[in-house]
């Protein structure tokens, strides 16, 4: 036995034991939490284990090891499930999918690429941004799980550069450089680099947003479809702890409709060119914990989402029981974001002792006519901001799908009937916020037919070029708020 192969062994011939139904270590977590919320139960994996290189698996580089992940966790499945070691190495692959009581522990030393090879990734029935529509089959995907984790320290990386498109004002003339030297197509002005014709074509009928021509050929366009990295839908009692997940095609990791999922000290890092290379986006999920953790991503960084128009409405999940704390946030479009994506009902949250540096926004709330939905009961508390590109805080109801540093708000005054298709966001409250500097403090802008409402401010501290401005808002309080030294 060489001594390489003797390292894998011993690291997949850990004696491990199963995960409790709770971490006793988060218990703190819910003292004085202003609204009423279950204990988050952690995941039960059984104390069984079984290591990538029994099944084939060669941690090179170059090999691919799917069929290698695909066997050991159908091994451990007709056990009753258990842990999959990944040890160290560098581990080509295609998709991965978890089943329930399956642990992915993915040594320290370990890296996990997904192959850009668009064949390993079928075309499937999902939902995106909000909506029901086709996309990719994700590199990490669990749908109906139960007891699922993927812990353990290493790299988790989606080879993202294969799939997204680049915008040249977003990078230097290096980094160009080097896009281009992938291959592609630009746009008919030079200003967009895209990795195909069938991704431009796509593009060209999409405009801004994501959702193309559905008369178009999707393997065509299957580019443009790119997935979302880690996809968790309807699953129960997951844990996300220490690993790094870095680079996805899409947003990097989108639980959808899960309950009791625990995020604990993992880092997510996406290039800040990436399009749409979101953080995490809690959608339409209860009872989940974010904890410890760090993000330097392209688009909002920690978002809570809850569907989007007729879809979100009719699928009704509320996204609510949230408690995010001592997380730090980079680069990003925002730091802590609710929306735009909340028809089904966002509620119960408290974001505490965070940090945001250099990012566009600080707390980003946004929607616009067409969603819907109630946002409420919302409590940010003890949040430190340094740099911050465009406002502190934001409400903006006419969001239009672009960057707030790109946004030209203008207060519009056009009344419309209030009914469903009407977005509501009141009960909102932030204390013990920090903001050294930003282009303005605070910034709200309402809706005239329904109001932003019942906001407060207190002890709060703001550097800015501008400090507080509200269009239709209702009860907006400010208690020992400074901005640039004077009390509002």
């Amino acid at each position: 036995m060489n001594h390489r192969t003797l390292a894998m062994f011993l690291a997949c011939s850990t004696i491990i034991t199963a995960c409790s139904n709770s971490d006793k270590s988060l218990k703190a977590l819910y003292e004085g939490l202003p609204f009423s919320m279950e204990e988050v139960q952690a995941p039960s994996i059984p104390a069984r284990s079984v290591c990538l290189t029994d099944f084939g698996g060669v941690g090179d580089g170059v090999s691919l090891n799917t069929q290698a992940f695909a066997d050991a966790i159908d091994a451990l499945v007709s056990k009753g499930g258990g842990r999959l070691m990944v040890p160290a190495g560098v581990w080509r692959t295609g998709p991965i999918g978890l089943q329930s009581h399956i642990e992915l522990n993915v040594d320290r030393n370990a890296i996990i690429v997904f192959d850009p090879d668009q064949d390993l990734y079928p075309i499937i029935d999902t939902n995106f941004e909000g909506l029901d529509v086709r996309r990719c089959l994700s590199p990490i995907h669990a749908e109906g799980a139960s007891d699922i984790a993927i812990t353990g320290g290493g790299v988790i990386d989606g080879s993202g550069e294969f799939w997204r498109e680049v915008k040249h004002r977003k990078v230097s003339d290096d980094q160009w450089k080097v896009v281009l030297k992938r291959g592609g197509l630009l746009s008919e002005d030079g200003s967009v680099w895209y990795p195909d014709e069938g991704y431009a074509k796509a593009r060209a009928t999409a405009g801004s947003l994501n959702y193309p021509d559905p008369s178009l050929d999707e393997e065509e366009i299957k580019t443009f479809l790119r997935p979302v990295m880690v996809s968790l839908r309807n699953c129960e009692r997951v844990l996300l702890e220490d690993c790094s997940f870095q680079n996805s095609p899409c947003w990097n990791l989108h639980p959808l409709y899960c309950k009791d999922l625990i995020i604990k000290n993992i880092t997510v890092r996406n290039p800040h060119y990436s399009a749409n290379g979101d953080g995490i986006d809690i959608d339409a999920c209860e009872n989940v914990i974010v904890v410890g953790s760090s993000f330097d991503v392209g688009d909002d960084a920690i978002c809570i989402k809850s569907g989007k128009d007729a879809d979100g409405r009719r699928h009704a999940r509320k996204c609510r029981n949230l408690i995010i704390d001592n997380c730090t946030v980079y680069h990003g479009h925002g730091g802590f974001v609710v929306g735009s994506e909340m028809s089904g009902g966002v509620e119960n949250i408290k974001v505490s002792n965070c940090r945001f540096m250099g990012t566009d926004v600080g707390l980003r709330f946004k929607s616009t006519r067409g969603r819907g939905g109630l946002v409420k009961d919302i409590w940010c508390e003890n949040i430190y901001m340094k740099d911050i590109v465009t406002y502190g805080v934001i409400f903006n109801l006419y969001y239009a799908g672009v960057a707030a540093s790109d946004m030209n708000a203008d207060g519009k005054s056009d009344i419309q009937p209030v009914d469903e298709t009407t977005p509501e966001m009141r009960d909102i409250h932030f204390s013990g916020i920090v903001c050294a500097g930003a282009k303005q403090a605070i910034f709200i802008n309402g809706l005239p037919e329904l109001p932003v409402s019942n906001i407060s401010f207190a002890n709060s501290n703001f550097t800015a070029s501008k400090g507080a401005e509200a269009h239709f808002a209702e009860n907006i309080t400010y208690e020992n708020v400074i901005v640039n030294g004077k009390e509002l």
